[in-house]
């Protein structure tokens, strides 16, 4: 079987259930890192929230909370890549043994399909973790690079050095963040992908729930209200 035989077991639902995913993750990444000025999402404000930290760093002395913050950001970045890496192990294990889904699929009363659609289907769920693991390990190095950079801040708020390497030490933490959110976004959208395993319109709807659970939280939820509070 070729190549095109093998795309020919999908439908035309199946290729815009799919074109819908990657659509999807694109435009609500595009929307939660470049959203327009008059309304910020929280991954925008929190941004400047950051900046801000660098700056009150630089007179805070000692600096034991900042070194334990990034830490505590450092180990949530750790946690996220070994837990995306166990998902990638057992998506593997299962992309070594479709019949166990072939099997589950009979049971379900669902469309028995050959091994080659299923394993079409985990591997795009697996590309997504693989993304999403990649984003992390770069999130957990970035924060890393947070720590030596803010290490080298000046102890002397007036030393000319100081304001400027806090500054660099925000962006830093930002970009760690940034990636962070990536992966997050990522497995969110994994988890969209194994709706796939049900069919092409779970994975639609799975795709619209999941752009509805990023936008909403990124500008409709409480935890922006809150950030908004007091600012001018």
């Amino acid at each position: 079987m070729d190549f095109l035989d093998r795309m020919s077991l999908f439908s035309s639902w199946d290729y815009a259930a799919v074109a819908l995913l990657l659509l999807g993750w694109q435009i609500t990444g595009f929307m939660v890192e470049r959203p327009p000025a008059r309304r910020p999402s929280v991954s925008i404000l929190m941004a400047n929230y950051r900046r801000r930290w660098m700056e009150q760093m630089v007179a805070r002395d000692p600096r034991i909370f900042d070194a334990q913050t990034l830490a505590m950001l450092r180990q949530g970045t750790a946690f996220f890549a070994s837990a995306t890496m166990i998902a990638l192990g057992g998506g593997l294990a299962l992309l070594g043994n479709t019949e166990t889904l072939i099997g589950l699929a009979s049971d379900l009363t669902i469309e028995r399909d050959p091994a080659i659609v299923w394993e079409i289907k985990i591997l795009l769920l697996l590309a997504f973790l693989a993304n999403a693991f990649f984003k992390f390990v770069w999130s957990n190095r970035l924060f890393g690079y947070c720590a030596v950079v803010v290490a080298a801040v000046p102890n002397d708020p007036s030393d000319p050095e100081a304001l400027p390497r806090a500054r660099q030490a925000a962006e830093i933490n930002i970009t760690a963040a940034r990636s962070f959110n990536r992966g997050l976004r990522a497995i969110y959208f994994a988890m969209a992908a194994g709706a796939w395993l049900l069919g092409s319109w779970a994975l639609i709807i799975g795709v619209c729930i999941t752009c509805f659970i990023v936008v909403r939280r990124e500008f409709a939820s409480q935890s922006r209200r809150i950030l908004l509070e007091g600012v001018v």
